[in-house]
């Protein structure tokens, strides 16, 4: 299985996509945080009410969990995202001497994902989409979408985790092509690519799907 020849049919099906800001990175930060188990409407919204609640995120840092909860209860799981955000955002206070992420800029990517990886409850696929959608740098975040996609076209073995997933997939995708391959990937697993029932009838990727993905 060619991982170009995937990249080439999802660009003439979906069209090309190319990498935009989506903000400073300690608001992706807390955004990836939030969009965890619930749909991107409700986390959205409970980003929002979080950011209209508290004056900046030093503000968030020392307020009561309770509170940082009440603002995020759209988003799904919110006791424990509210736990975790404030002791995210301590954390970086009391490394950086302030709240600000801009320093990953002058790191290597491997360095900027492992100081993510040190905060509270991130993982790969959070530190990723950080470096990813805030600071531009080629790092392949994976959901189970393209975990799902992946496997089924046999770019990851059968049984492979999430966690061993992002350093296999990341080999093979070529820099230029990591943002594209991402939103693609999580587009056909949306589309096309169901967990359940696949519309392989009219799957772009038929061809070269080992198992028709069914």
């Amino acid at each position: 299985m060619s991982i170009e020849r995937v990249i080439e049919l999802l660009e003439r099906e979906y069209g090309t996509r190319q990498g935009q800001s989506e903000g400073d990175p300690v608001d992706v930060l807390v955004r990836t945080i939030l969009s965890q188990n619930t749909s991107d409407t409700n986390s959205d919204r409970a980003f929002d009410c979080l950011r209209a609640s508290f004056e900046n995120w030093e503000a968030v840092a020392s307020a009561p969990v309770d509170l940082i909860a009440q603002a995020i209860r759209s988003g799904g799981l919110f006791r424990i995202k509210a736990v975790r955000i404030r002791q995210i955002l301590e954390q970086i206070e009391q490394e950086q001497g302030r709240i600000n992420l801009d320093f990953l800029k002058s790191k290597t990517a491997n360095e900027a994902e492992n100081y993510l990886m040190s905060l509270p409850g991130v993982g790969y696929k959070t530190a990723r989409c950080v470096l990813l959608f805030s600071l531009g740098m080629p790092t392949l975040p994976v959901d189970t979408h393209i975990l799902r996609v992946a496997g089924r076209l046999g770019l990851v073995g059968p049984g492979t985790s999430m966690d061993k997933a992002h350093g296999l997939l990341q080999e093979q995708v070529a820099s230029a092509k990591v943002y594209q391959f991402h939103v693609h990937m999580i587009e056909h697993g949306r589309r096309v690519c169901h967990a359940r029932r696949p519309a392989c009838e009219r799957c772009p990727l038929r061809a070269v799907c080992p198992g028709r993905g069914c």
